[in-house]
């Protein structure tokens, strides 16, 4: 538990009205797959009490493949699609009736919502997922939030559950994002090997210099790990929203007074749905790289991306599409919609606008559609 006097952070985290709460799949179920609804039970106890005060809750919650191991008869997470899918379809129904059951002990009435990439990415999507939250917290059931695992492919997953904990946090408003796992604290190195201290804020990424991140838990029922919880903490910190990262089994303190695990500090202003959307969420077609005069434009003063500053066009993508631009050593430095076909770019690369035709003298991404990255 932390010692020292409370954080602005935590103060923040605590008077929060409106948190999203992820909770990872090792929290949730026993080691050899299927639901531990004690564990399940001690986080729906902490979540009622939060609501109880007064806040809204939206409770992204892992679990489903892992809750449905048992049940089929299988031997740890599989490895082929059609395995963890028909898993998924078990466990999901396992676990939204769980819910249910356990937060009937406080009247409270959940709702349960699938996910796919795809419905962040695509903008029509994104606003109707926005709505849907919005009209269940409006009346007053908590949205449990999930990927969609029986229908979600390779190619269209958010990859694990704390990324899109971040992108849920920002499409919902939330003032602050709860990650629930089965590590107290964020370390900078192992805690499992000893000596590791845990680090108690994050105001910043120089408080990152020299961490040591791992992988997935040792549970082996889950996908993500610290490296993709500091990287859902990123998303939602430079978006305005500050985090906390602890363990489950102190999910009181943390939907509390918020004085335990690693609180991480919001970096940046809060972006509007739309610039989130760009710079997190929507899926991109291609690629332009930029010379060092379009990338100071672009990122330092804000400006639209013209003809002159591009060196290289990649992909194929069309007028609308969301594209990544590149600085010359290849970083991604902003992501922007862009105004032109991809077979329409490479003749006009590096001219200057005046040398265009006049139907062709516009941005190639217009400063409102386009999001720095750094």
């Amino acid at each position: 538990m932390v010692n020292e006097d409370i954080s602005v952070t935590r103060k923040t985290i605590a008077a929060a009205e409106r948190v999203v709460v992820k909770v990872g799949s090792s929290s949730l179920t026993t080691a050899e797959g299927g639901l531990d609804y004690e564990r399940l039970s001690g986080v729906v106890d902490s979540v009622a009490a939060r609501i109880v005060s007064g806040g809204q809750v939206v409770l992204v919650s892992s679990g489903a493949i892992a809750a449905g191991l048992a049940p089929l008869g299988l031997q740890g997470r599989p490895k082929d699609l059609a395995t963890k899918q028909a898993a998924a379809s078990v466990g999901q129904l396992a676990l939204a009736h769980a819910y249910a059951e356990s937060f009937a002990r406080y009247g409270v009435t959940v709702g349960q919502v699938l996910l796919t990439a795809e419905d962040v990415i695509r903008r029509g999507h994104y606003r109707n997922a926005q709505r849907t939250l919005h009209r269940l917290l409006g009346l007053g059931a908590v949205p449990v939030v999930n990927e969609n695992d029986t229908v979600a492919t390779t190619e269209i997953r958010f990859g694990d559950n704390d990324r899109l904990a971040a992108l849920v946090s920002h499409l919902v408003g939330a003032e602050a994002l709860i990650l629930l796992s089965d590590v107290d604290a964020l370390y900078d190195g192992d805690p499992r090997s000893g000596g590791a201290s845990a680090i108690r804020e994050v105001n910043g990424k120089d408080d990152m210099v020299g961490v040591e991140l791992g992988g997935a838990g040792a549970s082996g029922v889950g996908t993500g790990g610290m490296v993709s919880k500091v990287q859902a903490a990123k998303v939602a910190c430079t978006s305005g929203i500050p985090v906390l990262l602890t363990s489950a089994e102190l999910a009181d303190r943390a939907l509390g007074p918020a004085d335990v695990g690693t609180a991480f500090a919001a970096t940046g202003a809060r972006l509007s749905a739309r610039r989130f959307w760009l710079a997190h969420a929507a899926g991109t077609r291609g690629r332009l790289w930029l010379d060092d005069g379009a990338v100071t434009a672009v990122v330092e003063h804000r400006r639209s991306l013209l003809a002159a500053g591009i060196t290289a066009v990649e992909g194929e993508f069309d007028s609308g599409d969301v594209v990544e631009l590149l600085n010359p050593q290849g970083d991604v430095v902003a992501r922007g919609v862009v105004a032109y076909d991809a077979g329409e770019l490479p003749e006009l690369v590096g001219r200057s606008t005046y040398e265009l035709p006049p139907e062709q003298r516009r941005e190639v991404v217009h400063a409102d559609d386009l999001v720095p990255l750094r």
